[in-house]
């Protein structure tokens, strides 16, 4: 692809993929790769500039990742973000210190709106701080361009060499006009002209796959997640009738979602293939209540159906995957390298012969992946879906499963989301389910006792999905839910709303 790129190296902070998403966000490819990555290996890519993100060190201690200077020396804006202003005041000789004052949260910033990072914006305004360090001189050439309370240089340029640094972190929400100062950035100093959309992504995309696909068959396990739905929609307009996808139904999906999905499907070129394994996946799992061995049980059967389906169409030439762009950089790309290895395939390739893995969304992040989907026709079921285990709902079953529980969490969890979908707070509200947990109650209906089950009820807000606070669901939506619940499931008297954050918890219980 022919896109302008702007490169993003990764020093180890945590709001890495954020600073990507915020460039994309505005027309921009960009890629993250590794502090460490050679000068080379950076400029071959030809960038219109280069943003150093933060990080968790202190550039003055010497085992902290430093940058080789000769990348200020060869004309490509540069702009540094928290560690990487630091850095970039460090090396071209500068001092970075730490004072008595730390800087955490919003934090009142004074904002020198001559400079081009800030032209159109107002004086004054709330940034998000997040650093114990900062430059307590300059280096030659440069100028302070903002100021806090307590830190002199909350942001520095050089705007003969298009050298600039920002002590805080435009990515995140809480910096008022953040996302306006990288746009500043990439307009004013780098020149971008705006030409990264999913339409573009798209035509080029499906031009590419044809090109290097010709007339060989590709193999696609199609779980009814975002990421392989949208994959399985960009190969059939490629290649159309050469693409199978394997959908393996194991019965632990949400209410009518087997159904969707196939019906989603209906109208596309390739060749859907259904398998209905849900007595295999239930009898597998009788008796197993550790959610450890469920989700063993359950990925090693996926594998056992999805090997004796693709043996039945004989010679496959690719295996596709909806690999998505943080899969890519939690493999390797960043300096992230070790929170996973990341192959989705499982055991697949030693079992499936194939030339070669296709990884069509591998440049994209999640909202991409989404807006392409759309671009691509699918609907909104399927681009919107929620993120939803692999394992299903045998990971939202405490205790032992089996085929009634299933049916009863079914229920419960398909109200909770149509009342949340009624009440109109699907956008506010970013992921919500029900658990069926294994405690049981005594509880009265009519003049009689019973002794039924507990459904725990989850909602969080949340914009990364790394951390996430508890939904504050209306009480009166909430007991409607309860009411509706209890009344129309047999099986559940009782129901609780969890009101954990992550951390202390996770998201999803099991």
């Amino acid at each position: 692809m022919n896109h302008q790129t702007v490169v993003i190296l990764d020093f180890g902070g945590q709001y890495n993929q954020l600073i990507a998403r915020r460039v994309r966000e505005c027309a921009v490819y960009c890629e993250v790769l590794p502090s460490r990555t050679p000068l080379a290996e950076v400029f071959a890519k030809n960038p219109i500039g280069i943003i150093f993100t933060g990080g968790p060190n202190s550039v003055y201690e010497e085992e902290s990742p430093h940058i080789d200077p000769a990348v200020f020396e060869r004309g490509v804006p540069v702009l540094g973000i928290c560690y990487g202003i630091q850095l970039m005041a460090h090396t071209l000789g500068g001092h970075v210190t730490s004072p008595d004052s730390r800087e955490y949260g919003k934090t009142v910033t004074y904002y020198d709106t001559s400079c081009p990072l800030f032209a159109g914006l107002p004086d004054k305004g709330v940034s998000w701080m997040s650093h114990t360090d900062y430059i307590d001189r300059l280096p030659e050439g440069f100028t302070s361009a903002a100021h806090t309370d307590c830190c002199p240089t909350a942001a520095m340029q050089n705007p003969e060499k298009k050298l600039y640094g920002l002590q805080m972190h435009p990515e995140v929400l809480h910096t008022e006009n953040g996302v306006a100062m990288l746009r500043n950035f990439l307009y004013r100093v780098c020149g971008a002209k705006g030409d990264w959309t999913m339409g573009d992504y798209a035509r080029s995309t499906v031009a590419s796959l044809r090109e290097k696909i010709g007339d060989g068959k590709v193999l696609l396990g199609l779980s009814g997640g975002v990421d392989s739905s949208v994959a399985a929609a960009l190969l059939s307009r490629a290649v159309g009738g050469q693409l199978t996808c394997i959908f393996v139904d194991h019965g632990l999906m949400r209410k009518n979602e087997g159904d969707e999905v196939e019906e989603a499907f209906r109208g596309h070129d390739l060749n859907f293939v259904r398998v209905d394994a849900r007595d295999r996946f239930l009898d597998k799992l009788a008796g197993v209540t550790d959610p450890e061995r469920k989700r063993k049980i359950i990925g090693e059967e996926f594998i056992r159906v999805f090997e004796a389906e693709a043996k039945k169409l004989g010679r496959v030439d690719y295996l596709a995957q909806g690999t998505i762009y943080p899969d890519v950089i939690e493999s390797g790309a960043g300096d992230a390298a070790t929170i996973k290895s990341h192959h989705n395939v499982g055991g697949l390739p030693d079992y499936v012969d194939f030339k070669e893995i296709i990884e069509p969304l591998r440049l994209l992040f999640k909202d991409e992946t989404r807006a392409l989907g759309r671009e691509l026709g699918l609907p909104g079921y399927l681009v919107d879906r929620q993120p939803f285990p692999g394992p299903g709902l045998a990971v939202r079953i405490v205790g032992e499963i089996t085929r009634e529980k299933v049916a009863v969490l079914q229920d419960a969890d398909w109200i909770f989301r149509e009342e949340i979908a009624r009440a109109g707070l699907e956008k506010e509200v970013h992921q919500y389910f029900a658990v069926l947990t294994d405690m049981r109650s005594v509880g009265v209906m009519g003049d009689g006792r019973t002794y039924d089950y507990t459904v725990a009820l989850r909602g969080v807000t949340t914009t990364d999905f790394m951390t996430a606070d508890w939904a504050r669901i209306p009480y009166e939506v909430l007991d409607l839910v309860s009411r509706r619940i209890v009344n129309e499931v047999r099986g559940i008297n009782r129901i609780v709303y969890d009101i954990t954050s992550k951390p202390p918890a996770t998201i999803e219980w099991l």
